[in-house]
């Protein structure tokens, strides 16, 4: 088995560390990751300038976003196309409304999109270092969750802040929704000129007892299915009834 692993916390992350060394029990290993950390850049391509690749290594390092390293693995830079992809793992969580911000996931969906079956991994704690902790954990772990996936489907997978020793076990999980309150800062600079700063804030989370973020909270790890059709089927009649004109 090929394996292709990327991220969005870069190259030198060490999340991307653990998941290629947990990963290579189950065959060969390619690494294609970002030059830099690439958070929450979602799905978003680079077109307006040139992608330039090197190497580190045994590793691609390519100068934009997780999907062009996707992109370009697979249509350039691996002589062996890859029979599955790994993403992450990502330092912080990606559950809920994330997923459609995350360049892990948007990783993941990539390859999806290009007919490999992928998982995107993230770490739901603040403390980077006790990634380290789970490498031998997450070796067992993917080796029963790397297998066939139906078309157009990807698992998200969410790690929870606790050690390997102390998790209760494995849930499959829908996606939460997360509200932020407070996120948006507006302020001045030295110079008197008004600058916004989108991020922190407080968080609230909801959903069903199935939802990804209980499944974490309760210290387990949570395996959401994803699919990349967005259709709302239930409302496909519905909306075909409303006479819609110009």
């Amino acid at each position: 088995m090929h394996i292709l692993c990327t991220n969005d916390d870069g190259y030198l992350a060490s999340g991307l560390r653990v998941l290629s060394t947990a990963a290579r029990p189950l065959g060969r290993i390619t690494i294609v990751a970002p030059d830099r950390e690439q958070s929450a850049t979602s799905h978003s391509l680079t077109l307006h300038h040139p992608l330039r690749a090197r190497k580190a290594g045994e590793t691609f390092v390519v100068d934009g976003t997780p999907t062009d390293c996707v992109i370009l693995a697979l249509n350039a830079l691996v002589d062996e196309r890859p029979t599955f992809c790994l993403s992450g793992v990502n330092h912080g969580a990606n559950m809920g409304e994330d997923v459609l911000y995350s360049g892990t996931v948007a990783a993941a969906m990539e390859a999806t999109v290009l007919g490999v079956p992928a998982i995107a991994l993230s770490y739901a704690g603040r403390d980077i270092e006790a990634i380290e902790g789970w490498e031998t954990p997450l070796s067992g772990l993917l080796e029963t969750l790397v297998r066939p996936f139906p078309a157009a489907t990807l698992l998200n997978v969410n790690l929870p802040p606790i050690p390997p020793s102390e998790v209760r076990g494995i849930r499959v999980t829908t996606l939460g929704q997360r509200r932020y309150s407070d996120s948006l800062t507006r302020s001045r600079d030295p110079m008197g000129r008004e600058y916004f700063w989108i991020g922190g804030g407080r968080r609230k989370w909801s959903g069903g007892d199935d939802s990804d973020f209980r499944a974490i909270d309760e210290g387990f790890i949570s395996v959401t299915p994803l699919h990349l059709d967005l259709t709302n089927h239930d409302l496909l009649e519905e909306i075909r009834g409303w006479e819609l004109t110009l």
